[in-house]
């Protein structure tokens, strides 16, 4: 009941199997350090701690003596002409441009998550874990987000505006 010419090829198959495993390796490994490198920054400007709330964003300046302030939706009788609905906030995020910005993302009930499409961020916000994005922004404008995360009722209705100044 046994083959003798069965084991005649089990160097082959080993180094057909061997080989394309350290291929692998080889490859992933400057890919997991080009990785690592773009999460890290040496010298921000600016640092901002943003805890996420149910129904609202607080924000603070950690770097300029803790300035600390909340962010709300504005409801539809504040609005201006001009402004967006459901998007509007009462206190903005101002950020200068072509500056190396930290933000670092926490929440303290749910998850949510930091999210401004057009900058192209968007990070989780977990209950106890502080997690951080890095972003260099090129063009000054206001830029608009909202919590993109299924976090409760009405969580579309914690907006994110960012005003990005030179």
């Amino acid at each position: 009941l046994t083959n003798t010419n069965i084991t005649d090829a089990q160097e082959m198959e080993t180094i057909w199997t061997i080989l394309p495993a350290i291929i692998l390796i080889l490859i992933a490994l400057p890919s997991l350090r080009i990785l690592y490198m773009t999460d890290e920054i040496n010298n921000p400007s600016f640092t901002i701690k943003s805890i996420g709330h149910q129904w609202y964003w607080t924000y603070e300046y950690t770097d300029y003596g803790g300035l600390i302030f909340n962010s709300y939706m504005l409801p539809p009788l504040f609005l201006n002409p001009g402004d967006l609905r459901l998007l509007e906030v009462d206190n903005r995020v101002v950020l200068p441009i072509e500056a190396p910005v930290r933000m670092m993302i926490t929440s303290q009930d749910v998850l949510h998550s930091w999210t401004i499409p057009t900058l192209g961020l968007k990070t989780d916000a977990v209950p106890g874990r502080l997690n951080q994005t890095v972003f260099t922004a090129t063009r000054p404008g206001v830029y608009y987000g909202q919590c993109s995360e299924i976090c409760g009722t009405n969580h579309s209705f914690m907006p994110i505006v960012a005003e990005l100044i030179p």
